[in-house]
């Protein structure tokens, strides 16, 4: 039996989280971690920042959605637009260093 909120991966429990562009439910592993820091929305890489966070699939795709949906400013409880040119630029050079990289 599954528990409630929660993925089965290589026969471990792993915390399942929602995309806050498609809706989709993952593994919070799968997810890029946002947190608010001064009205910034800032990519958190080490998933140690306090605050409240939010999961996004990391491509520019989730991030538009999210963007058109206003998902940011509900998920992080705030008023008013966010700026989110911090989670962009990282999904452009992640995107960026995706495609640069040659089969060996």
């Amino acid at each position: 039996m599954r528990q409630r909120g929660k993925l089965e991966y290589g026969g471990q429990a792993t915390p399942q989280r929602t995309c806050v562009g498609c809706r989709v439910r993952a593994a919070g592993s799968e997810l890029l971690r946002l947190v608010l820091v001064e009205d910034h929305v800032v990519p958190d890489l080490r998933r140690r920042l306090p605050g409240r966070g939010a999961s996004l699939h990391p491509s520019v795709r989730c991030l538009e959605l999210a963007e058109r949906r206003r998902a940011f400013a509900r998920a992080f409880r705030v008023p008013g637009p966010l700026d989110v040119s911090r989670v962009r630029a990282h999904l452009e050079e992640e995107n960026h260093d995706m495609s640069c990289r040659t089969p060996s």
